[in-house]
């Protein structure tokens, strides 16, 4: 199929651009963003301000036509690639912490910005720390009003869940399950396909699976009627991310022992050496591990439920 697109664009900031965004920022963003010429990526979270994100201290101060930004963000995924960055700020200091908070647009090649990789056990460099140091923004970058982003921002964290559910990732990684199960012995002369146990196993995902795939339908066609996703985002972001962890459990569980070895030269083009085990193997430890963080990001799962809690049982 067709690669899937960096989602910061599209699928976040996009949106908050559409409700939001006056109609010389949708000329200007949105062309781009829908045609993947710009890469984009998020500034919310930051060193001392994760699950609590109100708390965030990066500050824009306005001087005359432009805000100067200053302070850091952390887990920034794939900023190192990034055109722009949308960007959580603390413009106002004397009110409640979720009102002194604005949505700014930042150039990434403006002057005053950097980027530190933080580099994680694989060797690879996915995230970022991104640090702003007496960054000139324009303030025709401000979406919306002052002190507003807040509210851009929740609206802009529902869309990112509603896409994190993973439907179709997970119908696909489960074919592909199903494909080397019936290739794996199970020790007994049989395949682990017709493993009752591991039948079981298998078949559980498959009826979650597709209650999400449901629930998914819901919010999208409510969507399409024209209303926001709303907290019950939070429902497709913990079963998707939790059930995404169990498929990689099963990956895992199935080729055993043949998980464990990592050898970077299998990735690389011209590789001449034997697989390892079943299918892909090698990618399936790597994957396990580091599809942990889905749990994490996004807002961690623990946060989600006690979103459900409040705005969606009223509890």
């Amino acid at each position: 199929g067709a690669p899937e697109p960096v989602p910061f664009g599209v699928k976040m900031v996009a949106p908050v651009i559409m409700a939001y965004g006056n109609d010389e920022q949708k000329q200007r963003f949105l062309p781009d963003i829908l045609e993947s010429n710009v890469w984009w990526c998020q500034g919310y979270s930051e060193p001392n301000a994760g699950s609590d994100l109100a708390s965030l201290k990066t500050t824009a101060v306005r001087e005359g036509n432009h805000y100067i930004v200053n302070g850091a963000k952390t887990w920034n995924t794939y900023g190192q690639y990034a055109d722009w960055i949308f960007c959580l700020v603390r413009t106002d200091n004397t009110v409640k912490k979720q009102e002194g908070i604005s949505f700014l647009l930042i150039d990434m090649k403006s002057e005053g910005v950097s980027h530190k990789p933080i580099y994680l056990l694989d060797g690879h460099a996915e995230v970022n720390e991104i640090f702003f140091d007496d960054v000139k923004v324009p303030v025709e970058n401000l979406i919306g009003e002052e002190n507003k982003g807040w509210t851009y921002a929740k609206v802009l964290l529902t869309h990112e869940r509603t896409n994190i559910s993973g439907v179709p990732r997970g119908k696909r990684r489960m074919r592909g399950l199903k494909r080397i199960a019936a290739e794996t012995d199970d020790g007994f002369g049989n395949s682990m396909i017709e493993n009752q146990t591991f039948r079981n196993r298998l078949a559980n995902i498959e009826i979650e699976l597709k209650a999400l795939e449901y629930v998914e339908l819901r919010t999208l066609a409510s969507v399409s009627a024209g209303k926001a996703p709303g907290p019950e985002s939070s429902i497709l972001k913990i079963v998707g991310t939790e059930l995404a962890q169990k498929i990689d459990e099963i990956f895992v569980d199935l080729a055993a022992y043949h998980s464990l070895p990592f050898v970077p030269e299998q990735f690389e083009d011209g590789f001449q050496g034997a697989p390892i085990g079943p299918g892909n193997s090698a990618a399936f430890a790597l994957t396990y591990f580091n599809n942990r963080k889905a749990s994490i990001y996004g807002g961690s799962n623990e946060i989600q439920r006690n979103i459900i809690c409040k705005a969606v049982l009223g509890l």
